[in-house]
């Protein structure tokens, strides 16, 4: 007699496992802690053989039954039930070992085993992966990557209107590529063939959108200041411009690098452009603002995470893009700009020497001493320009007059 579902409900466990059978080699085992296993029993070759179809519920009976009649057609082809499931398991196994996603981090593991990168630039990098190339093609066997999903991929950073992004997610799909053809899991690089797509790199360096004159920036910091987005966002367009290091030097900014008491910020060597570590002199306003995003960051590792995770820091593109968002596009001003900013107002209005703006921007200069760059270089200079400058950028955006810095710091 077949099996009914009402049986099955009904089956209870025993001192010691039992079977129930259905037909044709189908039947249930029902363990001693209540599991029912449907087991197939066959013949293949003269040998004896079982074949495990999974527990019920979770298969049905018909489910059950279905599967005993495919592995009874292959049987009667000459096919081994029990061989044709091992060797679907090992091409899964072989399509996720070969999956860009796999391959990529595989890739990006070796690198920083190498010591290629830097902490901060191996983070950007799985950044990109994370949020432009996993999510489309992550899954995927690499060597099965067509050249419209490359295509796909570069069109929608592109669409965000940050050609350079696009071109460093081309860029960093070739590595993987090379990586994946040295390791004998791809033939070719098909991302090869868009090194023409996107446009060229102009030879002669841009310089980063930036306003230097006084009276344009008075409305971009107001327009910052009464920007709606999250507090993190927020904080980190108020911060911008009083600190004026890199976007991703702030992006990456950690509590733990942070000194409320002494009013300062340690960067770490490796997140640093030249490899050395930067002490940023925190103002008044500065320390304010901090203060008012601790309540809701300080309990994680990042001043500035993502609205996805606290565990990473914001995108690479946030701050640019509120900047698109209040009407100021890429030709006015980006968040880089903000450098070169305050290195011509403190130089030309507010009348600080170069070399101690020279310093506080990290740049690898010499002092007038022939002394190469030191973190703590004219630190009290550097503290009274710093709290000068954000006093400077609340006077443009209240309309009051600043005083002339002290002599020491001057010209």
């Amino acid at each position: 007699m077949a099996l009914t579902d009402l049986q099955i409900r009904k089956a209870q466990p025993k001192e010691k496992a039992y079977k129930m059978a259905d037909s044709l080699g189908l039947y249930l085992q029902v363990t001693k802690s209540g599991g029912k296993w449907w087991r197939f029993k066959y013949l293949f070759e003269g040998k004896e053989k079982l074949l495990s179809f999974g527990v019920y519920p979770d298969i049905s009976l018909s489910d059950a039954r279905e599967r005993r009649q495919e592995a009874r057609a292959l049987v009667a082809k000459g096919i081994d039930p029990s061989g044709e499931r091992k060797k679907v398991r090992e091409i899964k196994a072989e399509l996720t070992a070969n999956s860009v996603d796999n391959i990529a981090r595989e890739w990006h593991k070796h690198m920083m085993g190498n010591k290629a990168w830097s902490a901060e630039h191996a983070a950007t990098i799985m950044t990109r992966l994370e949020k432009d190339v996993f999510p489309w093609i992550g899954s995927k066997p690499i060597a099965e990557v067509a050249a419209r999903e490359i295509k796909a991929i570069l069109d929608r950073v592109r669409s965000r209107g940050v050609i350079e992004t696009a071109r460093r997610v081309r860029t960093i799909l070739g590595q993987i590529y090379t990586y994946a053809i040295a390791t004998d899991r791809a033939n070719y690089d098909i991302s090869a063939g868009f090194k023409g797509y996107l446009p060229p790199t102009s030879k002669t360096r841009k310089h980063m959108a930036s306003v230097t004159d006084p009276k344009e920036l008075a409305p971009l910091l107001r327009a910052m200041d009464g920007y709606q987005g999250g507090l993190v966002a927020q904080s980190a367009l108020k911060l911008l411009p009083m600190l004026f290091v890199r976007p991703g030097e702030l992006r990456h900014m950690e509590w733990a690098e942070v000194d409320l008491e002494t009013a300062e910020w340690n960067i770490p060597g490796p997140k640093m452009k030249m490899g050395l570590p930067h002490l940023v002199p925190l103002s008044r306003q500065a320390i304010a603002v901090l203060k008012e995003l601790q309540p809701l960051t300080g309990h994680g590792k990042y001043v500035f995470p993502s609205t996805r995770s606290f565990f990473r820091c914001m995108s690479d593109n946030t701050i640019n893009a509120s900047f698109r968002r209040m009407g100021f596009d890429g030709d006015t001003i980006v968040g880089h700009g903000f450098r070169a900013t305050a290195r011509t107002i403190l130089d030309e209005v507010l009348g600080f020497r170069p070399d101690i703006i020279e310093h506080q921007l990290a740049h690898a200069v010499k002092d007038p001493n022939g002394r190469a760059y030191n973190r703590t270089a004219f630190l009290p200079q550097r503290r009274e320009m710093m709290q000068t400058w954000s006093d400077y950028l609340d006077g443009l955006k209240s309309g009051t007059k600043m005083p002339a810095p002290k002599k020491s710091a001057r010209k």
